[in-house]
Parts: C-alpha cells; structure tokens; sequence
C-alpha cells in the first residue's frame, strides 16, 4: 500500500469517532491557505501550522495531529501541503477547482510538485488542456495526477487517439471519463476489439467511445451480453444502426428500457410496430416517458399524420414539438385556412426536413401580405399554446 493511501487510513480510523468527511477538511484547508498564508515560503517555515490545524478544525488529538504530521513530512512527501497549492494557484486554477481536486484526491495535496505534478501538468498543457479547460478537466479528474506519467498516463493517451478521429474528441473524452478509463486503457483496448468484430470500426468506434466511455471498460462478458441483446432485437453485426442501439440498451435498465416500449405500445401501436420504431430510430428512448408521449400524442391527434407514418419514419419523433413541429403545423395550417397554397398540400413530413431559413422563405417570406401573422404563427403567439 502505498506511503499516500496509508496516510489516508490512518487518519480515518484516528479520526473515526468525528467521522469528518475528507472533502469538508480539504476545503477548509484551502480556505485556510487563502486568508492566512501569503507564501509557500512562510507556511513552510511554520510547521506546526499542520499540527494546529489538524488539532483545532478538524478535531483531532494532538497525539493524532503529531502522529500524521510527522508521516506526512519526515517519509517521502518533503514538500510542504501549501507549495502544492501555491502551485496549482500559478498555472490558473481557481480556489473552487482546486477544492474539488483535493476533495476527490488528498493525497494530491502531498505531492512532489517539480518531480511529479509538474510533468504530467506540462504533458496535459501540450494535449491542449490551457487554463480554464485544464482546472475543468482536473476538477472531475483528479485522479490524472495521482498516475504514472510514463507507465500510465501517455500509454492510456496514445492509445485512445488509436481509437478517436480527432483531437477535441481526445479531449471530450478525458473530460467526460479520464478516471475511469485511464487507468484501464488495457480493457478498453480489449473491448474496443470486441467492437470492432462486430463491425462497429472508425467514426462509430470514436462517436461511441466518446459519448460512452464506461462501456469501455466493463467486463467484456458484459459487454458480449449488451450486443447479444441488440440482436435480439432484429439488429444486425455490421449493421450501421447497432451503435445506437448498443448506446440505448447500455445506458437505460431493463425496466426503463421495457417501460419505454410499453409507453409506445400503450398509444395504439402493435408490439411489431413499436420495435419498428425502436430499430429505425433506437435514440428515441433516450427521451423522458412524458416527452415521448406528448411527442406521439402531437402528430396522432393533433397533426393527424397516419399511425403508419410514425413507424416509417419515427425519426420525426426526436424533433422538437415547440420549437419545429407545432410551429410549422401551424403555418401550414394558416396557409390552407387563406386558401394561399395553389395545387397540392405539401407533404408535412418534406416541410418538416427543411432547414429552418428555407421554411421561412418558402413558407412565411414569400408571403408579404401574410408575413405577419404567419410569423406571429411560427413564433407562437397566437391563441392555441404549443403545450397543449
């Protein structure tokens, strides 16, 4: 075990019946850096600072507050706790990050900073993590700087840009899930492999490392399970959709999972149609129930689109109902009620795929006499509100 993890121990079980939690002493202890000390230099030359404060906020003994003060100082963390402070103030990162930071991490706050947090800090900076990006990405993933830079750290990194297509993606990434998977790049090698004879291989493999990072690093049995599950459901190896459906069926529970069909069912549709719906668009249960339900409710009996063309096209599903569905139905409606469409209606599944600059040129600009109030329309100010 090792000097810093042994120091945690102890001063849990010394300081077991207070039960303080470690994050509450971190952030006193900032606080403390902040209003009573101006430099590392003076902090170091007072060394029963540490013993005072252990003794007077946190409560303990001073037999408890001698004992962990020495372990810290005399083996090998020389340094005193404010010159790795101080340090983390230079390169620009605020009081709050540095709080989270040594709140999910306190040994960081006993580190060697020119032998250990420096080069791995400078190895961060270079990926392109500068300031403000850097104190985010430290203040989720602490544990960065409690790895080996060389045996762990730039490994885990040059492995996953094996894997990402671009830099932001690297660096989405090690936002979204660098403690979990930099210190089991090897697993997520494994399991991108397994992936990839699945026939899920570049931009997918990238989309879903990035967007799902923990599925990464599960057992591969797991994993195995997840896909096995999608095939089940009518979705192919090498299928182009069985990315999304793996991202579904691994971020919802079974129970959430079945509740979200039976949702969809419950409106009318056979249990054939609602997989339909699930194979051609799985990112539909990524929605909250209530907004799948008032989405379905919207085109069956407020639109009135055919049953049949929801599960042909559920994709319409997945776009706004405020601010691009009702909006264009209401135009839409508004130009037939003025008799201003000459020849057929338009199809409302065509008028809802454009883009919304050509909408409003074709159905809104080009009708100066009109614009008004078909703006007033598509911007919702009229007497029927988008929610009902």
């Amino acid at each position: 075990m090792s000097l810093h993890r042994c120091v945690e121990v102890h001063f849990l079980k010394l300081n077991s019946t207070h039960c303080y939690n470690l994050r509450n002493w971190s952030r006193s202890f900032l606080s403390l850096f902040s209003t009573v000390v101006s430099s590392p230099t003076e902090a170091s030359a007072e060394h029963i600072s540490i013993i005072d404060y252990l003794n007077t906020n946190v409560r303990l003994s001073k037999a408890q507050s001698v004992y962990i003060s020495k372990r810290l100082f005399q083996a090998r963390c020389p340094q005193h706790p404010w010159t790795v402070l101080h340090y983390f103030k230079q390169i620009g990162l605020s009081e709050s990050q540095i709080q989270s930071m040594i709140g999910l991490q306190p040994p960081i706050l006993f580190s060697r900073v020119d032998e250990n947090l420096k080069p791995k800090i400078e190895y961060l900076q270079l990926l392109g993590f500068q300031c403000s990006e850097l104190g985010k990405l430290l203040s989720k993933n602490a544990t960065l700087l409690t790895r080996s830079l060389n045996k762990t750290l730039v490994p885990s990194v040059e492995a996953f840009r094996k894997i990402v297509n671009k830099e932001k993606d690297l660096i989405k990434l090690l936002h979204r899930n660098g403690n979990w998977i930099i210190p089991n790049h090897q697993k997520v090698l494994r399991n991108a492999a397994f992936l990839q004879s699945c026939g899920i291989v570049g931009s997918q493999l990238s989309f879903l490392l990035t967007t799902q990072g923990r599925l990464f690093v599960q057992q591969e049995s797991l994993l195995q399970n997840y896909v096995s599950r999608a095939v089940n459901m009518g979705f192919s190896i090498n299928s182009r959709m069985l990315v999304y459906a793996l991202r579904v069926i691994y971020s919802l529970s079974i129970v959430k999972f079945d509740r979200k069909l039976e949702l969809i069912q419950s409106c009318g549709f056979s249990k054939d149609e609602t997989m339909r719906i699930f194979r051609r668009a799985p990112a539909l249960l990524h929605q909250s129930e209530k907004r799948l339900k008032f989405g379905i409710d919207v085109y069956l009996d407020k639109i009135m689109v055919p049953r049949s063309l929801l599960v042909k096209n559920p994709v319409i599903l997945m776009l706004s109902m405020e601010k691009r569905v009702i909006p264009r139905w209401r135009v839409l409606q508004l130009l037939i009620s003025k008799k201003l469409l000459p020849g057929m209606i338009p199809n409302f599944l065509a008028v809802l795929k454009f883009r919304e600059d050509k909408f409003v040129e074709k159905y809104i600009s080009e009708f100066r006499d009109n614009e008004k109030a078909l703006l007033e329309a598509y911007k919702g100010h009229c007497h029927e509100d988008a929610s009902t």
